[in-house]
């Protein structure tokens, strides 16, 4: 029976290297084009941010990470991802580039104002 083939590691340094081609296939002209184009037609909504931006920023994502051994699909970018927070906590600068990556599809979100006081009519 053969063994499944090994999914890929990286090393901190060599997830500093990915994150930084991976942010900078998302600020490439076209790309960032076609991010603009999905909020555009998501209209802040996060369901449709979920239907349109996410399937542009995923396929931004693979053809980065797959000469990197991943595989060209959602998998391989959520291996990635989980790869990448792994690091998030033991390394500064690939926790701001993860917070970078993120900020360019992902709307910022807002924290409802919290009340210190609850009023009844």
């Amino acid at each position: 029976m053969a063994a499944a083939p090994q999914p890929p590691g990286l090393t901190v340094e060599q997830a500093k290297v990915v994150l930084a081609e991976v942010i900078k296939a998302f600020n490439s002209p076209e790309n960032a084009m076609r991010l603009e184009e999905a909020r555009d037609n998501a209209c802040n909504d996060m369901g449709k941010m979920l239907q349109f931006v996410l399937p542009v920023a995923t396929q931004i994502q693979q053809d980065v990470i797959k000469s990197y051994g991943f595989s060209n699909d959602g998998e391989g970018v959520l291996k990635f991802a989980r790869i990448v927070k792994a690091y998030e906590g033991q390394d500064p600068e690939i926790a701001a580039m993860s917070g970078k990556l993120k900020s360019l599809f992902l709307p910022p979100m807002t924290v409802p104002p919290h009340s210190s006081s609850i009023t009844t009519p």
